[in-house]
């Protein structure tokens, strides 16, 4: 079941990501059906199928099943690309493909899909956390440091760049104490600070270096917190 998976993936990944140019891409989006380059992708990808499936032809259903589909999820976000968000059409369409990946794999090795799976303790635990150390820490955050107000500090920056770089650092941080890579956390500090440095020497401003100061520990301190309650509570489910 695992090794029909992986080869349908890797025939996936060859044919979406590896072989296909951005100038496809553009002329995809330019041209939608009439574009060329949309049937050579989908030509591509069946041939990337047909080469890590040996050209076994036991599959051949589950082969058109995979390159109609794809097709057709590569059509429809190319008339959806101007009216939806394109990152969230980039992820739904990511998500469709492995959602056929899945039911082929299961139309010829049958596999249970349990509705307990999802309600498994442990998983629970694993969500509350991320859940936790990405949104409900950026508020905690955002709450406990509007007691200070710094003008002008993203005038520079990237929108929303900040909460974002918190949410993956807290998660990495989290992983690195569930894994006991504690010099990972002292890896994440030292490139953090290097990359601020050259912020907070040109700024020559103190307010902005305690302000930087502050947000570092407090999300820091949240996400070894929050790693250090699950590895506590994990021995008790």
């Amino acid at each position: 079941m695992i090794a029909l998976f992986i080869k349908l993936l890797l025939a996936h990944l060859i044919g979406d990501f590896l072989l296909q140019p951005t100038k496809w891409v553009k002329h995809k989006e330019k041209h939608t059906l009439k574009s060329k380059y949309l049937y050579a992708h989908i030509a591509v990808h069946l041939m990337a199928l047909l080469v890590v499936l040996q050209f076994n032809f036991k599959y051949i259903w589950g082969i058109l099943l995979i390159t109609i589909s794809h097709f057709l999820f590569d059509t429809i976000k190319l008339y959806l690309n101007i009216k939806v968000n394109s990152r969230w059409l980039f992820s739904l369409d990511q998500l469709a493909h492995l959602v056929i990946l899945i039911l082929t794999v299961r139309i010829y090795e049958p596999f249970p899909i349990l509705i307990a799976y999802f309600y498994d303790t442990h998983l629970l635990l694993v969500l509350c956390c991320i859940i936790f150390v990405t949104v409900v820490a950026s508020i905690i955050m955002k709450v406990i440091i509007s007691k200070w107000s710094l003008e002008d500090t993203n005038k520079a920056s990237l929108k929303d760049a900040g909460a974002y770089i918190g949410m993956l650092e807290r998660l990495f941080v989290f992983v690195f104490i569930v894994m006991n890579y504690w010099e990972g956390i002292g890896f994440l500090i030292t490139a953090k600070s290097v990359f601020r440095f050259g912020d907070l020497s040109k700024a020559k401003d103190r307010k902005l270096t305690e302000y930087v100061l502050i947000g570092t520990l407090l999300s820091f301190g949240l996400a070894v917190s929050c790693g250090l309650i699950f590895k506590l509570i994990l021995p008790l489910i």
